[in-house]
Formats: C-alpha cells, structure tokens, sequence
C-alpha cells in the first residue's frame, strides 16, 4: 500500500482522516464480538499482546487526547505533552492506560466511542483555519496539523497494519 503524502493544509488532514478512519473501520467492523477481547495483535509496547478492543481503547485514547489539547489551547491553557503525568518515552504506558481506561466498554460501544470521536475531530479541524493548523509551530517544530495528524490519520493507518 502506497503511502499517503503528509497533509499540508486542513483539506488534506481532514480528506487523510477521513480515508485513513474509513479504511480501518471497514476491517474493526468485521472483527466478531466474541474475538474482541482475544490478544491477537503486537501490543504497542514491545513484547506484548494486545486485542483488537484493546486497539480500538487505544485510537480512542489518543483521539480524545488530541480534541483535549486542541481544547486547552483554545481556552489559553497550558496543555501538558503527551498526557499529564506521561512523557513521551513512556507512551507503552500510557497505552496501557488507554486499555484499562476502556476496558469495562462492550465491542459495539468501543466502536460507536471511536466513531463519535473521531466525528468530534473532524469538527473541530473543519471549525480552524490552515494558518491556525499549519501557519506555526505548535510543539516544538510541530504545527497543530501535524500533531493532529500524527495522533489520528497515521494511526489509523498503523492500525490496519
């Protein structure tokens, strides 16, 4: 599979998450509920197993983490990279986290939560303009876009792999 370019402007993120979800959906549809829990998949942090609930938390996480800095910024406030109390050597962590933190929700919820995140995303890209997203740096070197896209369109991506 063909790599996608790395978006530039809000029409390019949005069209890449939109391509990216839409791909990935397709295949967590078809996973049987009674597989959902089963470690079937490489867990994100090395050595481990994990199942395809386990990726859906994970995509959650990170989806929800996202719509949260986007948030903080917005209101002026410090927002805390990648996630209060995790630095970014310790992202096995954090999606350890994200797994415990949706463990207690069903196969189809896990799947609506996904989908009504990632609608949340979508909205809130399409309501900012490509100088806010791609215009300056936001963390470090990176702009709001590719944090965003970082975070979302590649691990989707990622996922199907």
């Amino acid at each position: 599979m063909m790599a996608m370019a790395v978006p530039t402007s809000k029409e390019e993120l949005l069209a890449a998450i939109s391509l990216t979800f839409d791909r990935l959906y397709a295949d967590l549809a078809r996973v049987p509920v009674a597989r959902a829990r089963e470690a079937s998949l490489e867990g994100h942090a090395a050595g481990t197993m994990m199942s395809p609930a386990d990726l859906v938390a994970y995509l959650i996480g990170w989806n929800e983490l996202v719509l949260k800095w986007l948030d903080r910024d917005d209101r002026g406030e410090q927002v805390d990279f990648p996630e209060t109390g995790f630095k970014w050597n310790e992202l096995g962590q954090l999606a350890r986290k994200f797994y415990d933190d949706h463990q207690s929700l069903d196969w189809n919820d896990l799947l609506a939560r996904l989908l009504e995140a990632k609608g949340r995303l979508v909205e809130t890209i399409a309501a900012r303009s490509d100088n806010e997203l791609y215009g300056q740096p936001w963390y470090g070197k990176w702009t709001k876009g590719r944090m965003s896209q970082f975070n979302t369109s590649s691990p989707y991506a990622n996922a199907r792999g």
